[in-house]
C-alpha cells in the first residue's frame, strides 16, 4: 500500500468488522516488552511506525500488535541471548509530515535497532532518509510503491536506501496482476481513478501499462481529492465512456464511497482496487451494491496455510482488542526478520546503537519460512515472494477468487 494499504489477516471477517471499532489493548504509543528474558541485562528496541489513530488506525493497530506478539515470543524463548527486546510504537497518522517527526523520535533513541513500518508509501518516502541516516533497519509490511526500493527510474533500477526492506510485493506486480485478471474475464474497456498519492498513482500506472499491453483500452482516466467525500463530478465524467469496470488506485476510506456513488449514479460496473481497499470497512462504506467489486492483495489468504492459522490462533490467544487486519502477517514476519538478524548482530555487541550497521547486513541475508511464505530479500530489499490473490465481494464479504504467483 501501502501502500498499502492487503491479504486479509485476522479473525473471521464478521468479527473483524466489529473489532475495528474497539479500543486498543495497549496505548497508541510507548514501549512494551513481555515474556521472560533469561536474565538479560541489555535492551534493544524494535520500533513500530504506523497510523495508530485516524481512518487507517485499524490497519496500524494490527501492525503494532503483530510486532508485539513477535517480540513477546522472542523474549519468551530467549531468542537473542543476553538481550531483552522491547517495542516502541509511534503514530504517523498516515501523514507524511507527522511520519517524518515520528521517525525522528525513533531515530533519536539509541536503543532502537530496527523499525517495522510505515503503512503508507507516501509516508515512507519521508521516513526512509531519516532511518538511513541513523543506520536503522526499516522493514515495511505494506508499502507497495516500487520506487521505494529501486528508485524513480524503473528502467535503470538502483537501490535507494540500504536500510529499507519490505515483506510485501510491489505495485509493479500487483497492478499487472489485476490487469491480467480483468482481461481474462473478458473485460477490455476500463476507466481508471486514483487519489493522487504515491500508492494510488503508482498502482494505476502499473495497471494501465499491463492492461494496454494485453489489448485493453483505458476509456477514461480521472483523479479524486482524498480530502473530499463527494465524487459525483468524477463519476459524471467517467460514466459516458461506458467502462466495463473502474480500476481505482487508493484506499478504502475513499474507495467505499466512490463505489457507492458510482452505483447510485447508474454506473453499475465492478470497482477494482489494490490492497488499499481490501478491508471489511470498504464493504461497510460501499454498501450492498459493492457485491462484485474486486481487490488484489499481496500473498495468499492467511487462513489458507498452516503457518497462517497458527499465527491467527496465537494472535487471538494474546487477547489484542483489534484484529491483526490486512498486514498482521507481514508485520509479524518483518519483526521476525529483524529478530533473526539480531541473533548475530547483537551476539557480541555492547549496546544496540553500535550494532545497527551489522543488523542491516544480517537482515539482508535472512531466509526463513514465515506466515506469509518465504521471507527473504533481493538486492534491492524487495521481497522475493510474488504471490497475490484477487478477492471479490460476495454477500457482504471478501472471498478469495484467485491466488497465483505473478509471472
Amino acid at each position: 500500500m501501502h501502500q498499502r494499504s492487503i491479504v486479509r489477516i485476522g479473525v473471521p471477517l464478521a468479527v473483524a468488522a466489529l473489532a475495528l471499532t474497539a479500543c486498543g489493548s495497549r496505548g497508541d504509543s510507548g514501549t512494551t516488552g513481555g515474556g521472560s528474558t533469561g536474565g538479560a541485562t541489555k535492551t534493544a528496541k524494535i520500533g513500530v511506525i504506523a497510523p495508530l489513530t485516524g481512518d487507517l488506525s485499524a490497519l496500524g493497530k494490527g501492525i503494532q500488535h503483530s510486532v508485539e506478539l513477535a517480540v513477546k515470543q522472542a523474549n519468551d524463548t530467549n531468542a537473542v541471548p543476553g538481550w531483552k527486546l522491547e517495542v516502541s510504537s509511534v503514530d504517523d497518522e498516515a501523514k507524511a509530515d507527522v511520519g517524518k517527526n515520528a521517525a525522528t523520535k525513533l531515530a533519536a533513541d539509541d536503543q532502537v535497532i530496527g523499525v517495522v513500518g510505515d503503512l503508507n508509501s507516501s509516508v515512507s518516502q519521508q521516513t526512509q532518509p531519516i532511518f538511513a541516516a541513523a543506520n536503522i533497519t526499516q522493514i515495511s509490511p505494506a508499502n507497495t510503491n516500487p520506487s521505494l526500493t529501486i528508485g524513480a527510474d524503473a528502467a535503470a533500477p538502483k537501490r535507494a536506501y540500504k536500510t529499507y526492506f519490505r515483506t510485501c510485493t510491489t505495485d509493479a506486480v500487483q497492478g499487472p496482476f489485476a490487469a491480467q485478471y480483468l482481461l481474462a474475464q473478458g473485460i477490455k474497456n476500463v476507466a481508471t481513478i486514483h487519489d493522487k498519492k504515491a500508492y494510488g498513482q503508482g498502482l494505476v500506472a502499473a495497471f494501465t501499462t499491463e492492461f494496454k499491453k494485453g489489448g485493453g483500452t483505458v476509456v477514461a482516466a480521472e483523479t479524486i481529492n482524498p480530502d473530499e467525500s463527494n465524487y459525483q463530478a468524477v463519476v459524471s465524467k467517467v460514466a459516458p465512456s461506458k467502462p466495463q469496470a473502474v480500476y481505482y488506485g487508493g484506499e478504502y476510506p475513499q474507495g467505499g464511497p466512490l463505489s457507492q456513488q458510482m452505483k447510485s449514479a447508474g454506473l453499475n460496473v465492478p470497482l477494482m482496487g489494490g490492497d488499499g481497499i481490501y478491508d471489511p470497512k470498504y464493504i461497510q462504506l460501499a454498501g450492498s451494491t459493492s457485491n462484485g467489486d474486486l481487490a488484489t492483495s499481496v500473498g495468499a489468504p492467511t487462513d489458507s496455510t498452516d503457518a497462517g492459522k497458527k499465527f491467527l490462533s496465537e494472535y487471538q490467544a494474546a487477547g489484542y482488542a483489534e484484529p491483526s487486519a490486512a498486514y498482521g502477517g507481514y508485520s509479524y514476519d518483518a519483526a521476525n526478520a529483524i529478530i533473526a538478524g539480531l541473533k548475530s548482530s547483537l551476539a557480541s555487541a555492547a549496546d544496540a546503537k553500535s550494532a545497527r550497521t551489522a543488523t542491516i547486513d544480517a537482515v539482508g541475508k535472512v531466509s526463513f519460512d514465515g506466515v506469509t511464505g518465504k521471507v527473504a530479500f533481493d538486492q534491492y530489499g524487495d521481497s522475493t515472494s510474488k504471490v497475490l490473490t484477487v478477492y471479490k465481494v460476495d454477500s457482504g464479504k471478501w472471498i478469495a477468487a484467485k491466488t497465483d504467483t505473478f509471472k
